[in-house]
Formats: structure tokens, C-alpha cells, sequence
């Protein structure tokens, strides 16, 4: 018998057989691509998902699902992440904007007697510390110069009672007059300490330093003055040293010229203290009560600023309403209420002197989210962009590997920027949930089932 004539049949079966295993194996993988009508509408079966995702296999309809290239993902820019229950409320856009803080914000300077300027210290757009020279003024004022004159007199009768004073006493210490005599040098010198010490407050008052009030008391006159950024009463300690920190302004305005001649009360100088700033919102008066409510219970306000783009600054801490206005705008009819603001500056150094480059500027516009109603304390929030509606139906999309899966789900509230679903299991907990593109993913979802390929690789032709 010539067993070699059998082998060769015999090795073709058993191959065939093997070819034939392997393809009903791997079916899941080729007959997408050979029979996509039959993939996109298995008959009574549900198709597998092939990635590797973290909650396993999918077995919803494949109508509900598209497989998209790692190509497309990053054409969509997808943002996917796992959400969380959280509690949401409610929120009415109501428009603000920055505002200064009266009493606090902007800070004049003016001159406290009549002179010329003569020295400009600092210009606009600079800052200075409290206690930094300003302007430097000569003297004109004839009532400053009288006090000055009169104080040079009363400090050289004092010395000359003092020094009567002194001998009286050590004649009375050495027996050689009786003690009664030291009653009239005592009471002189009372006299004469009284007069220059309200010569020295009168002088105070304009402004001089207590170095050149003795300087005037010693019979120098002072022809000069300079005029100083002035402190502030409402400091806060600094939190390390438990010190008041150095107030810091920023020349806003200068309102006198070198060399122009000022009266006593003129204004200066217009410095700007923006550490401290309001947020100013407009509500309607049916809004007062509600208001109020969140004013009491110190209740976060998110604010979103104008002009500001993401990663240009830290975020901003939502903010609290401090106090309500008692008066409508008839013109507007509303009503103003205020949210106190923590300014921040960037600095940089020019010739010597540091300039401010601040956050934010008054006059800058806001959009108040405030808190009405609270929609739930465990409810999924999303993006408005995560979520697509086809007539009464609404769905999110789960990533599972290179699958997206379509999943409806149930909308609690929705605005321009937020949509928040019920947590009632249609999204699986822990699941990567796709976070923007759910239109573009949902035509993906639509092209696929009618044959069109959707986000597929495609065949290379």
C-alpha cells in the first residue's frame, strides 16, 4: 500500500481545520470588515467589545456604539474622566462688576500749607510704600513761618528758663536763698514748656518730621518740607510676624507740575490701593430675599471674570456677599450688592522703581453664579457639552478602550455651562465618562449603524 499518496490529503484537512478554527475563533475581529451590515445588526446576538477597558465587556446594542482610531480621538480632542456624585445647585447668572472699595480703594494727598513744588519723587503708575517721599515743597505760607519764627522764640526762653531754674535750685540746695524763691523760676518754666509744646503740635499738624521741629526750636528754620505717602489705620497683620504689613500704593494721579504754586488744602496726588477690591452685582429686587439668605449663611458665589483666559492666574476661591444696597436704581430698577475681592499684582522693576501689573481692574465685568435652589445632594455633573438630546431622549457616552458607548440617561437641570443627571445607574459607576464632542460622538454612533463607518479605521483601498 503507498502510504505517501494519503499525506498529502490528509495534511490539507487537517490545515483546512485549523484555518476554519481559527477564523470562527477570531470572527469578532474580521466580520466587522467583511460583513459590516451584519455587525452593525447582529440578528438576536449582542457583540463583544474588543478593548481593553476597565469595566470589561459591553453587551448593550451595538446601534449604541462606535469604535473610534486613536487618530480620530485626538482630532476630537476628547476630555474623559471619572465622575463622582456631587451636590449641585442652581445657579442665576447675574452680572457685576469690579469696583473700588470707598474709604479704602483711592487715597488723595494734599498739601497742608501754602509752597511751591519744588520735587516730583515719585510718578504716576509707581509704587510707593507709607512713609516714601512724594513731593518735595518749599515754604510760603506766613502762618507756617510765623510758628516756625515763634517757636525758634519760645525754645530760646525755655532754655533761658531752664537754665534760671537750675541755679535758683542749686542756691536753695546750698542754703544760701530760702526754698520759696524756687516757686517763680518753676512756675516760668511751666510757662515756657506749655507754649513750645503747642508750638511743636501746631507744626506737627503740617507735617514736619520731630527732627525738624527741634531744628526749629534750636533756631533753624525749615524752608523745605517733604511730603510723605501716608499710612493706613486698617492694616492687617502679617500673618508670620503678627506685624501690620507696610501699606503699598501705586500713584495713580499726579494733579500739581513742578514748580506750580499750591494753597493749603490742594490736592496732590491721587494714590490707588487695589489690595482690596469690591465685586459689585446687580440684582433685581424680587432677588433681595434670596440674597439675604446666602449673605447669612455666608454661602460660596462663583464669579467668573471677563478677559481672563485659563492658566493666566490661580483660580479664584468662590466669593462671599458681604452687604446688600437699600436702594433701587430707578433707571435700571435694580438694586446693587457687594462680594469683597482679594486683589493680586505681578511686579516688575524699571529704572529703579516697581510697577504693579494688577489681576484685577475696577471697571472690569463679572458674571456672578449664585446659588437658588438646590437641584440634589448626589447628582452627576457634567459639562453641557457631554450630554446630546434626539427628541425626548438625552445621552452621555462611556469609553471603554477604543469603544464609546451611547447611554441614556435622565437630565435634572441643565444651563449654558452645566448639565447634571440623576444618579440612577445609567452611568456605571467608575466609569470614564466622556466629558465634550457627545454631538460628534452620537453622528459617529448614527454613521456606524447605517453602514457609514463612523469613526472606524476604514479599510486601505
Amino acid at each position: 500500500m503507498n502510504v505517501s499518496r494519503w499525506i498529502g490529503p490528509a495534511v490539507t484537512v487537517v490545515a483546512l481545520g485549523g484555518v476554519g478554527a481559527a477564523a470562527f475563533l477570531t470572527r469578532d475581529r474580521w466580520v466587522p470588515y467583511a460583513f459590516p451590515e451584519k455587525a452593525a445588526k447582529p440578528a438576536g446576538g449582542h457583540a463583544h467589545d474588543e478593548g481593553g477597558g476597565h469595566e470589561g465587556h459591553d453587551h448593550g446594542p451595538a446601534g449604541d456604539r462606535v469604535k473610534l482610531s486613536a487618530q480620530a480621538q485626538k482630532n476630537l480632542k476628547l476630555d474623559v474622566d471619572v465622575i463622582a456624585p456631587e451636590p449641585y445647585w442652581r445657579k442665576l447668572l447675574i452680572p457685576g462688576v469690579v469696583a473700588d472699595r470707598p474709604g479704602e480703594s483711592d487715597r488723595g494727598v494734599a498739601a497742608r500749607f501754602a509752597g511751591v513744588v519744588e520735587k516730583v519723587h515719585a510718578k504716576p503708575g509707581v509704587a510707593v510704600a507709607a512713609g516714601q517721599p512724594l513731593f518735595t515743597m518749599r515754604v510760603v505760607s506766613d502762618v507756617v513761618l510765623g510758628w516756625q519764627r515763634d517757636l525758634g522764640a519760645a525754645g530760646k526762653e525755655l532754655a533761658i528758663a531752664t537754665a534760671d531754674r537750675d541755679r535758683t535750685a542749686k542756691q536753695v540746695a546750698e542754703k544760701v536763698v530760702a526754698p520759696v524763691t524756687l516757686v517763680e523760676p518753676e512756675n516760668k518754666l511751666k510757662r515756657a514748656v506749655a507754649q513750645v509744646d503747642g508750638l511743636r503740635r501746631q507744626l506737627q499738624a503740617f507735617g514736619l518730621t520731630a527732627t525738624e521741629i527741634k531744628q526749629i526750636q534750636d533756631g533753624i528754620p525749615v524752608t523745605e518740607m517733604v511730603v510723605y505717602a501716608p499710612p493706613a489705620d486698617d492694616d492687617e497683620p502679617a500673618p508670620t510676624t503678627g506685624k501690620k504689613a507696610a501699606t503699598v500704593y501705586e500713584v495713580q494721579k499726579l494733579k500739581v507740575t513742578l514748580g506750580e504754586a499750591v494753597q493749603a488744602g490742594q490736592s496732590l496726588a491721587l494714590l490707588a490701593r487695589h489690595q482690596k477690591l469690591f465685586v459689585e452685582g446687580q440684582a433685581f429686587k424680587s432677588e433681595a430675599l434670596a440674597l439675604a439668605k446666602l449673605a447669612e449663611a455666608r454661602t460660596p458665589v462663583p464669579a467668573e471674570f471677563a478677559d481672563e483666559k485659563p492658566g493666566d492666574w490661580p483660580e479664584q476661591p468662590p466669593l462671599v456677599i458681604e452687604h446688600l444696597a437699600n436702594e433701587v436704581d430707578p433707571a435700571t430698577l435694580t438694586f446693587a450688592f457687594y462680594l469683597p475681592l482679594d486683589n493680586v499684582p505681578r511686579t516688575f522693576d524699571r529704572d529703579g522703581k516697581t510697577h504693579f501689573v494688577w489681576r484685577y481692574r475696577p471697571g472690569q465685568r463679572v458674571r456672578l453664579r449664585v446659588p437658588v435652589e438646590k437641584v440634589g445632594d448626589a447628582v452627576l455633573v457634567l459639562p453641557a457639552g457631554a450630554v446630546v438630546r434626539e427628541g425626548g431622549e438625552a445621552f452621555a457616552f462611556v469609553q471603554n478602550g477604543d469603544l464609546f458607548v451611547r447611554k441614556t440617561v435622565r437630565v435634572l437641570y441643565e444651563d449654558r455651562t452645566d448639565v447634571v443627571l440623576a444618579n440612577d445607574g445609567s452611568l456605571p459607576g467608575g466609569a470614564f465618562v466622556v466629558r465634550n464632542q457627545a454631538a460628534a460622538l452620537n453622528r459617529a454612533v448614527k454613521a456606524a449603524a447605517g453602514g457609514g463607518g463612523g469613526g472606524h479605521e476604514g479599510h486601505d483601498h
